[in-house]
């Protein structure tokens, strides 16, 4: 038989008759034969892979093992393999302005998706202006065209907060690194509901994503800055290490103060107390990440999705 017979057979093309596929198959399996898959990619032109990327300009000492990039990985990896893809995970500390042109330009992708913007807005704004299938978790920000899937930020920022001030909560403060697109969206939606109340624009500080650095700048904010009533967290992470740091410092939670994380990490439930956050699905989110995608890497067209966050409410607020 011909070899394009024998390809197409073991590629599972029904228009090869099925006896002859069936005799084929038989007989790859009785020499153990396989298709070379690096062959066949670079002869069609595709590498079978989708990097998934995690920028960390923004928060160097971060890592894979962070619950909400865990939460977000598993989902995108099903979703692929589902489509037949394999999954090219990279974890990237930027440290010149063409390490997503290297990415891009490497040749060992199809396409690539990226796990938040960090502090790299520009840089993915201009390869993505040259690059279609590149799609991004993260905000939607005036001004730049990126592809992103994400929540409505503003809105979760804008909730978080106005479940605490229904409380009677008027001391709050917002943990969070505004470099971060996400994390200045949820920033606005905080002073929004701040001075909807006549309350200003609350406390800020710049928290950390990393436990321990969050957990220490939290400790030295409490005992340096006025009491505080509630916490909005741009992150559970960042939640989370706030409980620890209020506990430490003989502070009741939700009594003396009142916590709200964001991103409703499987963990988040766990907890002591339990803690109140805003709800991103992430699950539909991946899939709609590899949806947009593999729309734009069949040259359609696509438009970025912006989903509705929802408050959780348990212990902690």
């Amino acid at each position: 038989m011909s070899i394009s017979t024998v390809s197409r057979s073991l590629s599972g093309n029904p228009n090869i008759a099925r006896a002859t596929r069936e005799r084929i198959e038989a007989l790859a399996r009785t020499h153990g034969f396989q298709i070379n898959r690096a062959a066949r990619n670079l002869r069609l032109k595709r590498t079978g892979a989708i990097g998934v990327v995690l920028p960390l300009g923004h928060e160097t000492q971060q890592h894979l093992s962070d619950p909400f990039f865990m939460s977000l990985i598993g989902p995108l990896a099903d979703t692929l393999t589902e489509r037949g893809y394999d999954l090219l995970l990279s974890r990237v500390i930027p440290t010149e302005p063409g390490w997503l042109d290297h990415m891009v330009d490497g040749g060992r992708v199809d396409g690539l998706l990226l796990i938040g913007q960090s502090d790299q807005i520009d840089t993915i704004e201009r390869v993505a202006a040259r690059y279609m299938p590149l799609v991004i978790w993260g905000a939607v920000v005036d001004g730049y065209s990126q592809l992103t899937v994400g929540s409505d930020n503003v809105a979760g920022g804008r909730i978080a907060t106005e479940h605490l001030l229904a409380q009677g909560r008027r001391n709050l403060a917002f943990f969070g690194n505004p470099d971060v697109p996400e994390f200045a969206a949820r920033l606005s939606g905080f002073r929004q509901a701040m001075a909807r109340d006549g309350l200003g624009e609350g406390l800020l500080l710049p928290a950390h994503l990393t436990t321990e650095a969050a957990y220490e700048a939290i400790r030295t904010f409490l005992a340096q800055n006025p009491p505080i009533d509630g916490i909005v967290a741009a992150s559970d992470v960042i939640a989370m290490s706030a409980l620890r740091a209020l506990s430490d410092a003989g502070l009741h939670v939700p009594d003396d103060v009142a916590v709200v994380g964001y991103d409703d990490v499987m963990i988040a439930a766990q907890t002591t107390p339990p803690l109140t956050t805003i709800r991103q699905d992430v699950a539909r989110g991946a899939s709609l990440m590899v949806d947009l995608l593999f729309e734009r890497m069949s040259g359609g067209a696509a438009a970025s999705v912006c989903m509705t966050p929802q408050l959780v409410q348990r212990a902690s607020a």
